[in-house]
């Protein structure tokens, strides 16, 4: 079987490659280019030709074909513009979610076919196992072993069709056993530090990134003091859709402290960038008002306005990895959910309704937010996910 292998640089691909060609796998690798605009990205970290570089050593080291190809425009396209959009309505994307459903198992699976492949790998952190229903093949996207590494949340959009095209042959691993075995095989990038910040990109400035298309605009920063939220109504369990609202505020529920850049440059929990002192515990944003530009920040990492019981997500944004567990309308599901990278699983239970899908969460949840992903597992298997609506 011919597969080719998206060698990005980084050790976990290295290694998934060597997996692959020792399991007698015909292996191609291939490097892909998506960005080389350095606008907002932060000093210090491996620029693309770097990548580029090593990844060729690897290929050489391993004694495989390489091949390089420039997705460039299809990510600008399907992966940045998706973020300009969002935080324009002041929402928070999530763009390595988006990368990997549109590019790496989209865009780079074209690539692959073309060049003759049965499927696709890379150094993702999960697992995939498949099994036969009424005829018909499914398949399953597990948690990797290293809970500590585990990328399934960045794959939560993926469908069967490419699910079927994919492999990961270091999710049943865990890091330091990658480490090793990188080193053990002499592989020139086993000791390499792993890759942080956007996909493709790296770590940003991110308002001096989002400024090339979002103008700044200096706006109010209000203080909303933790008891405003005593006056507040309390709803019961079953009323789904105000427990899922987010608190909505005025400038006149609390005071102007400060000023800022632009509302579209924040998001909910964020402490970075608000640059107000005076304060004993740091400010946290609690809320944005894109079309009054106004910021609502709270004190304390423990603020009432940081917390919320439920989310909703609107039908058509709803994705089902396992199509075959799909709830209908009414129907409920006892899950467990992350709402970002490396949270661990909470208990929470999905309500299917006619608009969309709430999810209610045994415990409070710290910064809930528009645009980012809801991940539900059924145990170790990723079932399916869906964009935050409020």
């Amino acid at each position: 079987m011919k597969v080719v292998v998206g060698l990005s640089g980084g050790v976990d691909s290295a290694v998934a490659a060597y997996l692959l060609k020792r399991s007698g796998f015909q292996v191609i690798a291939v490097f892909m280019q998506n960005w080389n605009d350095t606008t907002g990205t932060l000093h210090g970290n491996c620029s693309w030709e770097d990548d580029l570089d090593i990844a060729k050593m690897v290929a050489k080291k391993l004694d495989i074909p390489f091949e390089f190809v420039d997705l460039s425009q299809e990510y600008r396209k399907r992966v940045v513009d998706y973020m300009f959009t969002e935080y324009e309505k002041g929402r928070t994307p999530n763009p390595d979610v988006m990368c990997n459903r549109e590019i790496k198992f989209d865009a780079f699976v074209k690539v692959a076919e073309q060049l003759g492949a049965d499927k696709v790998a890379t150094g993702h952190y999960c697992r995939t196992v498949s099994f036969i229903n009424e005829g018909k093949t499914i398949f399953r996207l597990l948690q990797g072993v290293d809970a500590n590494k585990d990328q399934s949340y960045f794959l939560c959009q993926l469908s069967q069709e490419q699910l079927e095209k994919s492999l990961f042959p270091v999710g049943g691993l865990q890091k330091s056993e990658v480490r090793r075995i990188a080193s053990e095989q002499n592989l020139p990038n086993a000791d390499r530090k792993d890759s942080q910040g956007i996909c493709f990109v790296g770590k940003v400035d991110l308002p001096v990134f989002l400024q090339q298309k979002l103008a700044a605009k200096k706006g109010d920063v209000v203080e909303i003091m933790s008891d405003f939220y005593d006056r507040c109504p309390q709803y019961a369990d079953d009323d789904l859709q105000n427990l899922a609202k987010p608190v909505k505020y005025s400038p006149n529920d609390g005071k102007k402290i400060g000023t800022h850049s632009g509302a579209h440059f924040f998001t909910v929990g964020q402490r970075k960038g608000i640059n107000i002192g005076g304060h004993v515990e740091p400010l946290f944003v609690i809320a944005t008002d894109i079309e009054t530009n106004t910021l609502y920040v709270g004190e304390g990492r423990q603020h009432n306005g940081l917390f919320r019981r439920a989310l909703f997500i609107n039908r058509d944004e709803i994705h089902w990895v396992r199509r075959d567990l799909a709830l209908a309308e009414g129907e409920t599901l006892d899950c467990n959910v992350r709402i970002r990278y490396r949270q661990p699983l909470q208990k929470a239970l999905i309500s299917m309704t006619s608009d969309g899908m709430y999810i209610t969460f045994k415990e409070p949840q710290r910064s809930i937010t528009a645009g980012q992903f809801a991940a539900w597992y059924l145990d170790d298997e990723l079932a399916g996910s869906g964009v935050i609506s409020v």
